[in-house]
């Protein structure tokens, strides 16, 4: 279970205490002499979700808290001290080079970190949002500076940006949007151009273990993608909010011309045999044109960031060019 920490321990562990598009990469960080945290020097003040934080001018021991701060701290060349993971002894994301990742301890899991072990890494500044660690801000700030983002997912570059100015990473941050925006030119181009890509209908379903089947709306790390992207989307799911839930019997729901699939947990307990054996599933366009995919579940739900998206855009090419 995450441990809580006091004040006065918080306060006495803080005294005695990848990829092609980052510029420049460094190490986890080592102690400064004298026991504090490592950093370049000088301090600047952030805004942030939850007010102001004054954070170093360049910080070199992170902390990251969920998935889209992970991928903002190694696409712009810093390898975090310490990351929680979706689950008790679950690994980091896949997608991301693990030598990059060696030395990050896993600090709890996503919304329940431990900041006993937290303190301990003897951080120069925490990444996280709101939704996740909202209610621990006071505690965390105790540790380390700490800035926090409304939310994640479809806000992901914006949440790059806040990450990059609070680590002082910004010109990283610039030459990753740059890449990113360049290689949506060179998918677009492969698709046929802009309108190639909106002639296309595209939708992103999830089958989940003991939970209904989702397919994923505009309001959504991948929405977001697709959008950029410029691809078509099919008429009940090109809105805003987070996910259409459907049921074996409402597969028609899922129509489309090009299906992107991924399962999570147990396949055995989701829908997904009793959905794509099911003569609705089998008529569907996608279906009967050989246009279905499945896809990195990790990747796909929680590479939210440049990296994360760069990857996803090879894949979109790939499949539909």
């Amino acid at each position: 279970m995450p441990r809580t920490l006091s004040r006065r321990a918080a306060l006495g562990l803080a005294a005695g205490l990848a990829p092609g598009l980052a510029l420049a990469a460094c190490g986890a960080g080592s102690p400064a002499p004298g026991g504090g945290p490592s950093g370049s020097g000088g301090t600047r003040a952030v805004r942030h979700a939850r007010g102001e934080s004054t954070v170093p001018a360049r910080a070199s021991r992170v902390v990251v808290l969920d998935t889209d701060a992970l991928d903002s701290a190694v696409t712009l060349g810093l390898s975090p001290v310490g990351a929680t993971t979706v689950s008790e002894g679950a690994p980091f994301p896949g997608y991301l080079p693990a030598e990059r990742l060696a030395g990050t301890k896993a600090v709890g899991t996503i919304g329940q970190p431990d900041l006993e072990a937290i303190a301990a890494l003897r951080p120069d500044l925490v990444l996280s949002n709101q939704v996740r660690d909202d209610k621990r801000y006071d505690q965390l700030s105790e540790i380390a500076p700490t800035v926090l983002s409304r939310t994640t997912g479809p806000t992901w570059k914006e949440n790059v940006r806040l990450h990059a100015e609070a680590m002082g990473r910004q010109s990283e941050a610039a030459a990753a949007d740059a890449a990113y925006r360049s290689k949506l030119r060179d998918v677009v181009t492969a698709l046929g151009g802009p309108a190639g890509a909106a002639a296309t209908r595209v939708e992103m379903a999830r089958f989940l273990a003991g939970a209904p089947t989702r397919l994923y709306l505009d309001d959504t790390f991948v929405g977001s993608l697709f959008k950029d992207v410029g691809l078509g989307r099919p008429a009940n799911q090109d809105k805003s909010g987070f996910s259409l839930e459907i049921s074996p019997e409402q597969v028609d729901q899922a129509a489309a011309d090009v299906i992107f699939y991924s399962v999570y947990g147990d396949e055995a307990k989701s829908d997904r045999g009793r959905i794509t054996e099911c003569a609705l599933w089998k008529n569907l366009d996608a279906v009967r044109n050989g246009r279905v995919f499945q896809v990195d579940d990790d990747l796909w739900m929680l590479g939210i960031g440049y990296t994360g998206a760069g990857l996803i855009l090879d894949r979109i090419r790939e499949d539909l060019a």
